[in-house]
């Protein structure tokens, strides 16, 4: 499948729709279902049905010109370039999808929410920030939305039930604040072919007493990266490991992805520990943060915290190429696919699309199949069964109670449109990033599977339920997240060791809870700090924080790949 061709097809078919008058139009809409809709969970009458509820519903709001915002990946890209526009010519509103960083949506999101002024109609932000919408009440909450003023303008084939991830977009109080547009995970990347070398694999049985293989925890992961840096493969010098260490926001999602609870920092529970989270904050029965220290009870400058930080230093320091160090997020992500990288432990799916198309030859197969596979990430020594070993970003709809209701009205038309499911199954082949479960499990997906690493293999397994974004531990996710980098970043470079990162790290994270509750303006959802106490009361109590071990190496321990995917299938 030529997914270049299909997007250029359909910016094609854009030119000729926007040469219509903006009016709600079911020509329009006709001619896009005839002309960009290869797959879809919906058969050609049902997608003609849900285009003709658009152009209806859209009848009052012609003429209408709306502002939304999101991160720039490639799903937002189609959506701004090819979705916009074709949703422009059917409905007669003209939507202006701006792109930019996601801790510049955060930015322009909190400015909204400080102000009052409509920055944007519609915002795509991450659900990690469900627990600042769901004690803030800034975010017009959708189920109440969807009943009331948001009635008129609610596809009846929206399909809630369809989503995949809307545990991570309903607050405490069961309501649901966002509308999941995109999801992907962050999962193990590794060379299937090299791993599957039998003079490699000989070579590594030999030096390491254990065969080669997807590892399970992090003493695995550590000699494989030890194993191939230095290792000369076709000719080229390769790397065991690869990963990112620029003094940027995106560093601080390394951490608050989840590398936390992947080392084994917080407690139990499913989507996120409870009532320690991935963030290291306590919360109280009520659900109100009480700590983030050990001395309050909290996780985050624990022993469980500070070995995931001398890991992360470590593999970066001794495993990766020179330059990662220097990379953020967007840089370091495709950097596997010039094929000098053995492994990557915390490698983001939403990279799936750079790894099989045009540029990404030194990792794919004569015939286009990857010559890469992706599989669960390795957990570190202080993990339990039944914590989350994962990160799973929702960039989600969001709308704002400062937007006036009928741009909101509008707004939700284009968000309801761009995740219909006449659209998902094309949206999501240029993505890759799935929110339904009819196009994970969508023909055009089954055929496609092989040339995805294990893409579609783990969105379709029960093991996806593990992945989980930041949860409602987190009260005022813009204010707390820039903390983790500024502080990481002191321990990535040296500056600092990576426990006196962490203590200052949690300090801060206290003194912006102690704000909040001086301040009230959470009510009675907010935090109620713990009173401070010797940090070994809280170390010798079940859960987190749990007390340092006495030897953090533990038996490595690999399983082989395609017995991985068979106990998922």
């Amino acid at each position: 499948m030529n997914l270049t061709l299909r997007t250029t097809s359909a910016l094609a078919l854009t030119v000729g729709l926007l040469a219509t008058p903006a009016i709600a139009d079911m020509e329009a809409a006709i001619a896009f279902l005839d002309e960009h809709i290869e797959h879809s969970a919906l058969t050609r009458e049902e997608q003609e049905a849900e285009m003709q509820w658009f152009v209806d519903a859209a009848q009052p709001y012609q003429g209408m010109e709306i502002r939304v915002v999101s991160e720039t990946i490639a799903t937002h890209e189609y959506e701004a370039n090819v979705l916009a526009p074709i949703f422009e010519a059917i409905t007669g509103i003209s939507v202006t999808h701006d792109l930019i960083g996601e801790g510049d949506v955060v930015e322009r999101l909190q400015t909204q929410m400080q102000t009052g002024e409509n920055i944007y109609d519609a915002y795509v932000n991450d659900s990690d920030l469900i627990g600042t919408h769901w004690r803030y009440q800034q975010a017009r909450n959708l189920t109440d939305w969807m009943a009331n003023e948001g009635a008129d303008v609610t596809n009846p084939n929206l399909n809630l039930d369809d989503f995949i991830g809307l545990s991570f977009t309903t607050g405490p109080d069961g309501l649901l604040y966002q509308l999941p547009d995109q999801q992907f995970a962050n999962l193990y990347w590794f060379r299937y072919d090299w791993f599957t070398d039998p003079e490699i694999m000989a070579d590594f049985q030999e030096q390491y007493g254990y065969e080669l293989g997807v590892p399970v925890n992090w003493s695995a992961y550590e000699d494989i990266a030890e194993f191939f840096t230095g290792r000369e493969i076709d000719g080229v010098e390769v790397f065991g490991h690869m990963d990112y260490g620029r003094r940027d926001p995106s560093l601080g999602w390394r951490f608050t992805d989840a590398w936390m609870s992947m080392a084994g920092m917080g407690d139990i529970g499913e989507p996120n520990g409870l009532p320690v989270d991935e963030w290291g904050i306590r919360v109280n029965e009520d659900s109100r943060p009480v700590g983030s220290c050990v001395a309050r009870g909290g996780a985050t400058n624990g022993p469980a915290a500070v070995y995931a930080i001398e890991s992360y230093t470590n593999w970066l320091t001794n495993y990766a190429p020179p330059e990662a160090a220097g990379m953020n997020f967007s840089e370091a992500g495709p950097l596997p696919s010039q094929g000098v990288i053995a492994q990557q432990m915390f490698w983001y799916t939403a990279f799936t699309a750079s790894m099989v198309g045009e540029g990404a030859e030194a990792v794919l197969n004569d015939d286009g199949s990857p010559r890469w596979r992706m599989a669960p990430s390795p957990h570190g020594v202080y993990w339990r069964e039944g914590q989350k070993i994962g990160y799973q970003d929702a960039g989600s709809w969001t709308l704002m109670q400062s937007t006036p209701v009928d741009r909101a009205q509008a707004a939700w038309l284009y968000a309801q449109f761009v995740t219909s499911m006449t659209v998902d199954v094309e949206k999501s082949h240029e993505g890759l990033t799935f929110i339904r479960e009819s196009t994970i499990q969508h023909e055009s997906f089954t055929e496609r599977a092989p040339n995805l690493g294990g893409l579609i293999e783990f969105y379709r397994s029960p093991a996806r339920t593990q992945w989980s974004p930041t949860g409602t531990n987190v009260p005022d996710y813009p204010r707390l997240a820039p903390l983790w980098w500024q502080n990481i970043g002191d321990a990535s470079s040296g500056a600092l060791t990576p426990q006196e990162a962490l203590d200052n790290l949690c300090a801060q994270q206290e003194a912006v809870l102690a704000r909040l509750e001086r301040a009230g303006v959470q009510g009675d959802l907010g935090p109620l700090l713990n009173d401070e106490s010797d940090p070994e009361f809280w170390l010798s109590q079940d859960g987190a924080p749990q007390a340092a071990l006495e030897n953090e190496d533990e038996e490595p321990q690999t399983v082989s790949y395609d017995e991985l995917i068979q106990s998922w299938q």
